[in-house]
């Protein structure tokens, strides 16, 4: 959530003919990430919920994309805050990815 957050920030700053482009391109991403993840931990199972967080990661990669391509287009200088958080998510995501399957070799529902 709170990288949706610094995304909803960051873009706020972007040039207006980039509204409707890189700005909602980036602000989809970013909310798709928990979104997925809520609905994974919805479904009940733990292969469905590895799923979810797997297509959630995907989402976290294209948003990390989008930031590096908004700084070398120079729509933003300061990254590093959002960057920061990028990798903390995407360490997360790839713990919480690592437990779900784990359990669900030795528990499978």
């Amino acid at each position: 959530m709170k990288l949706a957050q610094l995304t909803y920030a960051l873009t706020a700053g972007f040039p207006a003919d980039e509204r409707f482009a890189l700005c909602a391109q980036m602000k989809r991403a970013a909310v798709s990430i928990p979104s997925n993840i809520a609905e994974g931990a919805a479904r009940g199972s733990k292969k469905e919920f590895a799923h979810f967080l797997t297509v959630s990661r995907g989402s976290l990669s294209e948003l990390d994309t989008q930031i590096t391509l908004a700084r070398d287009l120079g729509f933003t200088a300061d990254t590093q805050a959002i960057e920061d958080q990028v990798d903390r998510v995407f360490r997360l995501i790839n713990g919480l990815v690592s437990s779900v399957r784990a359990g669900h070799e030795t528990n499978p529902q």
